[in-house]
């Protein structure tokens, strides 16, 4: 059985995009160098949501790819076949301030891979990491620069950002998985 709870409604979303948006370009002193990378697959759409608030306030068009890390996880032959979808990147990485995008961050081995995969790619003046919630259970030494939740969570607990491209819906949840106990 799950549980679900509400932790982000689609205004609430939109808030922390523009938040994480409004930071990116203080931080970097504009949008000039930028590269917003979404990592596949919840990564992109979001990443396309930052550039358009960054055009909506500074008139930039920041340039958005998509990366696919699945080859690079360290846990590949753990897993069954892995549904490898296509890097897309409208400009080269080199001399650009990148900015991975992701919907969650737990770990830490997804965005180690993505920077496994994105310097296979090129050589980047900077590499910055923007998530919509940080869950917290750090395996690795890496930190997300941009924030838009931070959710402490147990083990047994998942976050889920759903987006109207893939979920038909705007929202942030948070899944509570309980045990069964047998009889």
């Amino acid at each position: 059985m799950t549980e679900e709870r509400l932790l982000m409604g689609p205004e609430d979303m939109r808030r922390v995009i523009s938040r994480i948006a409004h930071e990116i370009v203080e931080r970097n002193h504009g949008a000039g160098a930028l590269l917003l990378v979404g990592l596949q697959r919840r990564g992109v759409p979001l990443a396309d949501r930052i550039a358009a608030a960054i055009h909506s306030f500074e008139g930039i068009e920041v340039p958005v790819g998509a990366l696919d890390i699945s080859l690079y996880r360290d846990d590949l032959s753990s897993r069954p076949q892995p549904l490898v979808r296509p890097t897309t990147l409208p400009v080269s990485v080199d001399d650009r301030i990148i900015i991975l995008v992701d919907d969650v961050f737990y770990t830490g081995r997804t965005s180690r891979a993505a920077l496994n995969a994105l310097m296979d790619l090129g050589r980047p003046r900077m590499v910055q990491l923007a998530v919509m919630v940080d869950r917290g259970h750090r395996e690795l030494p890496i930190r997300a620069d941009y924030v838009g939740k931070n959710v402490p969570t147990a083990l047994q607990e998942e976050i889920q950002v759903r987006v109207e491209e893939f979920d038909s819906k705007e929202e942030v949840v948070l899944l509570q998985h309980s045990r069964t106990v047998p009889v």
